[in-house]
């Protein structure tokens, strides 16, 4: 066998063992949300392995412990106005989940207000939400651009990030010891190789439809979709000279999310005419 055959029939052998893991793993294609005004579409691979519903039974375990260990040592709602604001945001953002997801409205959706100086807040699969006051103190976010945040976290949770990256993950590590045979490449030069051509731009990708997403959130919920403009201006002021270059990073630059928003923003902002013109 020559050098050019034995080059053919690795690729080969690759290709088979990355359809044998995938159909271990059991992943299949789905479509987690409807696609919205803002048309977010990615067909996502989830694994049977990696059940929603336990994910989310995970998750809730996971937030409960969280949030008596916050409790315990002082750190949970400690600011009533704040924890008001925050929930008052939230309130109407989730009235909207049902635009990209139905069975999201029947979630136990839950949010508190966190004391940390991290600049930071998340959603759970579930609706299990936090809001750090870190966030609310250094980038001092109007209501608007609280509510793109908050869009933000809440529709990595109506796509499901969190388990496609878990399903992504179990064929990952399954699949580097069948292609380290197949094709006679170190698990350690497949692993760098997949970090950057697998995961972190799924993970960039995520980034982007969570922004699309919850820019159309903010907007259907009366909030001026144009806040995440201003929003990721603050953020990228708040960061700057700290962050690691995009193509290394698993979150665009604040430059591309900035200009991706702004195209985003004008296109849902008949979205949030229509909401402000019906409260009034």
């Amino acid at each position: 066998m020559n050098a050019r055959t034995r080059t053919i029939w690795h690729k080969l052998l690759g290709v088979a063992a990355v359809a044998g893991v995938l159909a271990l793993t059991g992943c299949a294609g789905v479509q987690t949300t409807q696609s919205g005004a803002i048309g977010v579409e990615r067909t996502q691979y989830m694994s049977s392995m990696v059940p929603a519903q336990e994910i989310e039974q995970e998750a809730g375990q996971q937030y409960a412990d969280l949030i008596q260990q916050a409790k315990a040592q002082g750190a949970l709602d400690r600011n009533a106005s704040q924890v008001s604001r925050v929930q008052a945001i939230s309130k109407r953002l989730i009235a909207q989940v049902g635009t990209f997801r139905p069975d999201a409205t029947n979630w136990q959706w839950e949010v508190h207000v966190l004391s940390s100086d991290d600049v930071n807040a998340w959603c759970m699969p579930g609706g299990k939400m936090a809001v750090y006051t870190g966030l609310l103190t250094q980038i001092k976010p109007t209501d608007a651009e609280l509510a793109a945040v908050m869009g933000h976290e809440i529709a990595h949770a109506l796509r499901e990030h969190a388990r496609e990256r878990v399903s992504q993950q179990m064929v990952t590590n399954l699949g580097l010891s069948v292609l380290s045979i197949a094709t006679g490449v170190s698990a350690d030069l497949s692993g760098k190789l997949t970090d950057v051509m697998f995961t972190l731009p799924n993970s960039r990708t995520h980034e982007s439809e969570a922004d699309l997403m919850g820019v159309e959130l903010a907007a259907r919920a009366g909030y001026d979709p144009r806040a995440a403009v201003t929003l990721w201006e603050k953020m990228g002021a708040a960061s700057s000279g700290s962050s690691p270059p995009e193509f290394l990073s698993t979150h665009p630059s604040a430059a591309t999310r900035i200009t991706d928003l702004q195209v985003a923003s004008e296109r849902v902002l008949p979205l949030y005419q229509q909401a402000i013109g019906k409260s009034k």
